[in-house]
C-alpha cells in the first residue's frame, strides 16, 4: 500500500495546524509555504478536510483554517480513511466476491492480514501523537517531512 499525495499531504496539513494554530486560524499560504504544498493542492484539500468537520475555516483579513477538533480526537484512521479510502493493499481483501478464488486463497489471506496492521496502527495513533513524536524531534516551527 502506497499513500497517495493526498493522504500525506492531508495528514501533514493537520499536523502543521496542531503545531501552529496559536489560539486562531492559520492562513493557508502559511501552511503552504511550511510544508511546500502549492496553495492551488492545499486548497483542495482543505475541502474535504472542513466536510469531514475536521477543519473549519474563516474568511476574511484574519481567516484561515484551524482544527475543528482536539489533537487527541482526531485518529490517523479518520484522515487517512477520508483522503485516501480503503487502504487494503488488493481489492479481493474489501470484497471477497472481486476473485472467485478469494475462499481457497492463501495470499490474499496475507493481504487482509496486513490490512488489519495497517488499520491497527493508524487507529491506535492520533494527531495529538503525531504533534508529540514532532517535539521529539525538534524544529516545529519548520516542518519538512514526509509521511
Amino acid at each position: 500500500m502506497k499513500l497517495s499525495t493526498r493522504g500525506r499531504y492531508g495528514t501533514r496539513v493537520l499536523l502543521d495546524l496542531a503545531l501552529h494554530q496559536r489560539g486562531g486560524p492559520v492562513p493557508l499560504k502559511d501552511i503552504a509555504k511550511r510544508e511546500e504544498i502549492s496553495l492551488l493542492y492545499l486548497e483542495h484539500l482543505v475541502t474535504p478536510l472542513i466536510a469531514a468537520g475536521l477543519i473549519r475555516s474563516t474568511r476574511g483579513a484574519r481567516g484561515g483554517v484551524c482544527l475543528a477538533r482536539s489533537p487527541e480526537e482526531i485518529k490517523l484512521s479518520e484522515v487517512v480513511g477520508l483522503l485516501e479510502g480503503s487502504i487494503a493493499p488488493v481489492d479481493c481483501v474489501d470484497d471477497p466476491k472481486a476473485c472467485s478464488r478469494s475462499d481457497l486463497c492463501v495470499t490474499r489471506d496475507i493481504w487482509v492480514e496486513l490490512k488489519e496492521a495497517m488499520d491497527g496502527v493508524l487507529e491506535s495513533k492520533t494527531l495529538h501523537d503525531l504533534v508529540e513524536m514532532q517535539k521529539k524531534k525538534g524544529r516545529t516551527n519548520m516542518v519538512v517531512y514526509d509521511i
